[in-house]
């Protein structure tokens, strides 16, 4: 896979994490894009992305990841951000039930802003911290697929998965853009073979620190 800036690709996907704040939305994001990870991070506020070029079956494919911030007080402000989106990971935190239970309100809000057929993959992070789990890996592998989700236990510490996590859902997309006669969301029209955008006024400014 490449982590090239370059502005030549094929298809130019936006997938939005979602979650609590404190799960580690933000260091899978810098870990999948610049192999990096901070102890010290702080909560995002607001909106911020980050990109990556990989190939996808041949063909080049930029990710678009954007970043929510998980406190409910940013919520209003970051559901404009879910337009667009055509793939989402939906990141809780292995050690805290309470991240767990509440995956199911961020799945109802996502299903609200998004199509129907938008790739979804629940991510259980900091594996790392097996001694201190509170959510079984069973329990969230059978809700995952109660809902028609992928599901994956990532480290952004480590690294563990963080890879395979976001190759999986790009790939998936992919894939669905080559099967379907309908577009997945208004960004994407596999039938006319063209590129997928995400406008540039959709694009909010970086902010820093993260969750």
């Amino acid at each position: 896979m490449s982590t090239e800036s370059s502005s030549t690709y094929d298809f130019l996907f936006k997938v939005v994490l979602l979650g609590d704040s404190g799960v580690g939305k933000s260091n899978l994001l810098s870990r999948y894009t610049r192999k990096e990870f901070n102890l010290d991070s702080k909560s995002t506020i607001g909106v911020e992305f980050a990109t990556r070029t990989i190939n996808v079956d041949g063909r080049i494919v930029k990710a678009q990841i954007w970043d929510t911030a998980g406190q409910e007080r940013y919520r209003a402000i970051t559901s404009a951000y879910y337009r667009g989106a055509v793939g989402a990971l939906l990141v809780y935190d292995i050690t805290k039930q309470g991240s767990y239970r509440n995956v199911q309100r961020w799945l109802k809000e996502l299903r609200d802003h998004v199509d129907s057929n938008i790739v979804i993959s629940l991510i259980g992070n900091k594996s790392d911290l097996k001694h201190l789990r509170a959510v079984s890996t069973d329990e969230a592998q059978w809700f995952s697929t109660e809902n028609g989700l992928s599901f994956v236990e990532t480290s952004a510490l480590d690294a563990s998965n963080v890879e395979n996590a976001f190759q999986n859902i790009l790939t998936d997309i992919h894939h669905i853009v080559f099967r379907s006669t309908e577009p997945i969301s208004d960004t994407i029209n596999p039938g006319r073979g063209e590129t997928i955008q995400v406008s540039q006024s959709q694009e909010p400014t970086k902010t820093g620190g993260c969750c």
